[in-house]
């Protein structure tokens, strides 16, 4: 996400901004904590005072280290993303183990990390009715198109390792319009306009942050830095929002937030839109978090305005 200082999006998880707003009494109840955060500061402004040049090198260092890894996980996505578009390729060129020009949907989760987090679960039943569901929809003589193209429908998990997820947006269905849906909830390629409900997460983001508006709404430097953009159900029909619902995709999106509760801490989760909060209404969400599994979700409660013309994602 572009911003004007140039920042990046875990630049936004600092604890620092938070520490300055903390308001100290020493009338509180926790006022030894407040004393111990007191002294903590003054540590800190003690240190300031006797800034060196190591401090710099050490900066420097730390930043260089972050923009390297940057680089290794987003080479590492686009790696996972060439790997899909070349079996896709092959099975349209005949050269496929599945029918006809139809890749096995299991085949284009090819990112290593969720495979060992998911043991199993490409293999279950409910996973092979929906399996079955999509070749029929994709080889159907009638041949509707089906969002996201073939090799972007697990672009969330294959952008996104296990092992780097520090936040989850949950959305609801693909965008259903042209050129619009890329495999990550919200996200539209660059050079697509604007959905309204990703034009409003922007507003937000620049209200509270004090970020710019981005020109484009391609948001893969957020999946690579850890933000898991997930929809409940990850394929869709053209102009048919919802088409694919009740197929099977939500048990599997449900078995990803389960595992990521279960295995991981301190994941935040987003919930934008009605099948996405239905994730906690499900009791998939809210027990997690009463057993501390997962620290934090955030609703949104009132509405992203959506032009229903935008063959945006159906936000309400």
């Amino acid at each position: 996400m572009a911003s004007g200082s140039s920042r990046t999006l875990m630049d936004f998880f600092k604890p620092a901004a938070a520490a300055k707003r903390i308001k100290l009494s020493s009338s509180s109840p926790d006022s030894a904590v407040c004393k111990s955060v007191t002294a903590h500061c003054h540590s800190e402004s003690e240190s300031r005072l006797h800034h060196s040049p190591e401090d710099d090198t050490t900066l420097t260092n730390a930043h260089q280290k972050a923009r390297m890894e940057f680089n290794r996980l987003l080479a590492k996505a686009r790696f996972n993303l060439k790997i899909c578009s070349q079996k896709v390729c092959k099975a349209k060129a005949g050269e496929g183990d599945g029918d006809g020009d139809y890749v096995k949907l299991a085949e284009l989760l090819v990112e290593e990390t969720w495979l060992e987090a998911l043991p199993g679960e490409l293999q279950k039943p409910y996973f092979l009715n929906l399996c079955r569901f999509l070749e029929t929809e994709m080889c159907s003589s009638i041949r509707v198109p089906i969002y996201p193209p073939r090799h972007l429908i697990f672009n969330a998990l294959n952008s996104t390792p296990f092992d780097t997820v520090k936040a989850v947006v949950l959305g609801q269905d693909p965008y259903h319009g042209p050129g619009q849906a890329m495999g990550l909830s919200f996200s539209v390629p660059e050079g697509t306009k604007l959905p309204s409900s990703l034009l409003n997460i922007f507003k937000e983001l620049q209200q509270d942050l004090g970020c710019s508006v981005p020109s484009h709404g391609n948001l893969q430097k957020w999946a690579v830095q850890g933000v898991l953009l997930l929809n409940a159900v990850l394929t869709v029909r053209k102009h048919q929002a919802n088409s694919h619902a009740k197929k099977g995709w939500e048990q599997f999106t449900d078995a990803v937030i389960t595992t990521i509760s279960q295995k991981k801490q301190g994941v935040i989760f987003l919930l934008w839109g009605n099948s996405a909060q239905e994730k906690s209404s499900r009791q998939i969400l809210t027990p997690l978090a009463t057993l501390g599994l997962c620290n934090l979700l955030v609703y949104v409660h009132k509405p992203i305005l959506i032009n229903p013309s935008d063959g945006d994602q159906s936000e309400e």
